[in-house]
């Protein structure tokens, strides 16, 4: 047996070719399809019960177990978040650049498995954690924290999960998608419904996570909530190798970051030289697919014909002179930067779902009858929120637009990312609102108010994020160069791990000009509603900020496509694959998310 190399096929296979494992051509009766499709989709199931299982209850441990302080703890889960996605552009580099999307994902689920075994380890032995404190001390700020010894094995396994977490949640999906050839049309078809099973399976994982783990971390042990974790992700990856003789393998083709990369340093390396007068003077301009422009006229140096590029053999070598077709495409990715920006601000909002309103929870009444809800618990209804409002998009909001508007899309993308970010300064203010009722209730009266309170900000984050997510994801895909739409999974991911960041810097910066009077492990005794209201302005902020973009924005169909030709270029990439199932693909890669 010849089982397949890292890159994909045994040497000597054409570049592109889809191959088996042995590095033949496929047979499609024998490869790919459901089958195999479904045995990658248990890695992502497995992926989302482990970082979700974590996310959203993480921080009561910290605070309640370890003794750490609210906002050292919000920190730790939005850094060890922030991780995880940005090291999603790394298992997209090196599937793209080398490894292949099938050795990118066995290594990362490899990698997150023993991730979650440390973690299990590091909350199952006493040693790891303080003395335990009672309630007095705890009102006094007497308890002991962790220390570094104690919190070594922990930071080590959370960011082990995150590395293995970023390779997974970058290639998975597009895996899975390479078991269906887009060119069949009974195919692509299945390729549909694979997506639409793809999401579902995230949503059945999270909700899991957040219910079922949170239960029995909170009740049980934590040893055993991660544990289960643990060997969910271990039977996954035992499931994914058993079907490697049913897969299809494409060979990676290089990374776009390759291209950006060259295209940057070739500038700056010309950057003494004039531009040409005549654009048709730059490297293969009249073969460019992608006409040239006046914007960023500096990257356009890359390109020129100096004495050297223009010898024989020089042209081709893309180290010495780029072409107009490659420095467009990086103009076009540097358009996307200003919307992108923009978006960070709400994953910021997101992130405070993950912990200060989870603490909030254990501040509040959660009984039902006599049956206590685990904080972490209360996520459910963000994700039962997502679901629905997805649904609504899709089937009610999208349909009424194109009705409205007499145009196609309906809702445009920038649009969508608008409502969402109106709907994230509602949710804020909102919890500003919730917080203060709480806190004069707990402080005058010595009454929990029932944590049910807390559904409304989590309604309006989540139906924020299924305008911002599908919205942003659309947007990025319409407007990437074509040869880089893959690249468009590590955008996204990008300004969700920035988002958690920038919380990280906001509650280190706030911290310390309050002088820890804001946010405090005692929430009675902080002002966590001004921090919710400090978001809100933020979010005001950054919103008019984004109109501004927004309304400058000229979409890349106004730009390059005919009038005659607009409709099928818009709604078409160059395999055919219509561009609502390419945002699809996409929002499944990401939805790990956050």
């Amino acid at each position: 047996m010849v089982l397949i190399s890292r890159d994909g096929e045994k040497e000597g296979a054409s570049d592109g070719a889809v191959v088996d494992f042995r590095g033949n051509p496929v047979d499609k009766s024998k490869t790919g399809g459901w089958l195999a499709a479904g045995l990658i989709l248990g890695i992502e199931l497995a992926e989302r019960i482990c970082v979700m299982g974590i996310s959203m209850n993480l921080v009561t441990y910290l605070v309640g177990n370890l003794h750490i302080s609210s906002a050292k703890s919000a920190t730790i889960v939005t850094n060890f978040m922030g991780t995880l996605n940005l090291l999603g552009l790394l298992g997209g580099f090196l599937a793209d650049a080398k490894l292949g999307r099938y050795w990118t994902v066995a290594l990362s689920a490899t990698i997150t498995g023993l991730g979650i075994i440390l973690l299990t380890l590091a909350t199952s032995i006493p040693s790891m954690r303080p003395p335990p404190c009672d309630d007095y001390r705890k009102q006094h700020h007497e308890c002991i924290e962790a220390n570094g010894k104690q919190l070594a094995l922990l930071y080590a396994a959370l960011y082990t999960t995150a590395l293995g977490g970023g390779g997974i949640k970058s290639n998975v999906s597009g895996f899975g998608s390479d078991q269906f050839d887009g060119r069949d049309p009974r195919e692509e078809k299945s390729m549909i419904f694979f997506f639409n099973r793809f999401y579902f399976g995230i949503s059945i994982g999270s909700l899991f996570a957040v219910i079922v783990l949170v239960y029995v971390q909170d009740n049980v042990g934590r040893g055993l909530g991660y544990g289960i974790s643990a060997g969910g992700m271990i039977i996954a990856l035992v499931v994914l190798l058993s079907g490697t003789p049913f897969y299809r393998f494409h060979k990676p083709q290089g990374s776009p970051l390759t291209v950006i990369w060259r295209v940057i340093f070739l500038a700056w390396k010309k950057r003494a030289y004039p531009c040409p007068d005549r654009p048709s003077l730059l490297n293969e301009y009249q073969e460019a697919k992608i006409p040239h422009t006046q914007r960023l006229k500096c990257l356009d140096k890359a390109a020129i014909l100096d004495e050297y590029a223009s010898a024989e053999g020089n042209r081709s070598n893309p180290w010495i002179v780029s072409t107009v077709n490659q420095v467009e495409e990086v103009k076009l990715v540097f358009k996307l930067m200003p919307v992108w920006s923009t978006c960070i601000l709400f994953w910021t909002v997101y992130s405070q779902m993950t912990t200060f309103t989870i603490e909030q929870a254990t501040f509040m009444n959660r009984k039902i009858g006599s049956f206590v809800i685990p904080s972490g618990s209360f996520s459910a209804f963000l994700f039962i929120t997502i679901l629905l409002f997805t649904s609504l998009n899709e089937k009610l909001f999208v349909p009424l637009a194109r009705k409205l508007t007499n145009t196609a899309q309906g809702i445009t993308s920038l649009q969508r990312i608008g409502i969402g970010l109106v709907l994230s300064m509602a949710a804020m203010i909102a919890a500003a609102i919730v917080e203060k009722q709480r806190r004069e209730f707990a402080v005058h009266q010595n009454t929990k108010i029932s944590a049910f309170w807390l559904v409304l900000q989590y309604f309006l984050v989540g139906a924020g994020e299924a305008f911002v997510y599908v919205g942003q994801l659309e947007f990025f895909i319409r407007e990437a160069p074509d040869r880089m739409k893959s690249m468009s999974t590590g955008l996204f991911l990008s300004t969700i791990s920035m988002g958690f960041f920038v919380s990280t810097l906001l509650v280190t910066v706030v911290d310390k000009v309050t002088k820890k009077s804001w946010l405090r492990s005692n929430l009675n005794k902080g002002r966590v509603d001004y921090f919710y209201l400090l978001l809100a302005v933020l979010g005001a902020l950054n919103f008019l900020v984004f109109l501004a973009f927004a309304m400058r924005h000229q979409y890349k169909g106004q730009q390059h496509i005919s009038p005659n030709d607009s409709v099928k270029k818009e709604h078409k990439n160059s395999n055919g694959i219509r561009v609502e199932e390419m945002a699809e693909m996409i929002r499944i890669e990401a939805k790990e998310g956050p």
